[in-house]
């Protein structure tokens, strides 16, 4: 059988959603998309030059439960820190992987000589869904710096950072619960892509930097594409020098229940949450 192309649903432009002095951009959920199976957030903060002697990120110990977060640090660093007992500073090229599933407290600041020192700094943050049957799954987390992250050369001018899944035949580090394979790409202009891609899964493409097009359709930085389910190949062609967010899993479809932190099945499933974080079932947070 020939393949067919993927046709695109719709585009939706990321909103400027400022935290603190954090210059941040929110892609998912907008007003024009609340989700797209299992991709539930993604936050892009900056790009933006931090000055010496600064406050660096302002995500301090917070809770979570039911679901993943991915994060990319394109430039600067994060310190992760959580009350199951992780913790490691990624820099540059570098990504955290983290599963909140049953529920504990992280917290991402920058690192002391990112705060004395300053710099560029550019970080992706997604969140992905749990299936129910991994929801209070053990937490856990895995960081990597760039040396581990698998660089694929697929085609002239296209360079593949592979995460999670296989891609042009490299299987990335992190091993996902539901299948999900992420990756970021970086484009050359003029450079061009054909990825296999099953009908049956859904496409996450949000390009970073950049102009993309993507099966006929053109797209830029901060804007997120929506395919339909009806093709299984997807060809991406650099306009400029692009930088993309690429992933791909199989929906859930199952109910989604989200309330801040928190995101489960059930309205009961959100209150228990509450309840087991306010007895201290997420863990001892040592800041």
């Amino acid at each position: 059988m020939i393949p067919s192309i993927r046709t695109v649903r719709q585009q939706h432009r990321a909103v400027n959603a400022p935290i603190a002095g954090l210059l941040t951009y929110r892609a998912l959920p907008t007003d024009s998309v609340d989700y797209v199976d299992p991709f539930l957030f993604l936050n892009h903060h900056g790009p933006q030059m931090y000055r010496p002697h600064n406050q660096g990120l302002p995500f301090g110990p917070h809770p979570h439960r039911g679901f993943e977060t991915v994060t990319f640090i394109l430039k600067g660093d994060i310190l992760h820190k959580d009350s199951s007992g992780h913790e490691s500073v990624i820099t540059a090229g570098g990504i955290q992987w983290m599963t909140a599933g049953s529920g504990l407290i992280h917290a991402e600041v920058s690192s002391d000589e990112f705060k004395e020192t300053g710099g560029p700094l550019e970080i992706l943050q997604l969140w992905v869904n749990l299936p129910a049957q991994y929801k209070m799954t053990d937490p856990r987390y895995t960081g990597l710096q760039a040396s581990e992250i698998p660089l694929v050369t697929a085609t002239a001018g296209v360079t593949i950072h592979a995460v999670s899944g296989e891609w042009a035949g490299t299987v990335g580090p992190i091993a996902s619960l539901a299948d999900v394979q992420l990756a970021w790409l970086d484009l050359a202009a003029g450079a061009r892509i054909t990825l296999p891609i099953a009908a049956a899964r859904t496409i996450f493409f949000y390009t970073v930097a950049g102009q993309l097009r993507a099966n006929g359709t053109e797209t830029q930085a901060r804007q997120l594409l929506e395919f339909n389910h009806d093709g299984d190949r997807l060809t991406i062609e650099a306009l400029a020098d692009s930088v993309l967010l690429l992933g791909h899993a199989l929906p859930l479809k199952e109910p989604k229940v989200a309330y801040g932190p928190f995101v489960m099945n059930t309205e009961a499933e959100i209150q228990q949450a509450y309840q087991d974080y306010q007895l201290g079932k997420f863990g001892t947070w040592n800041g």
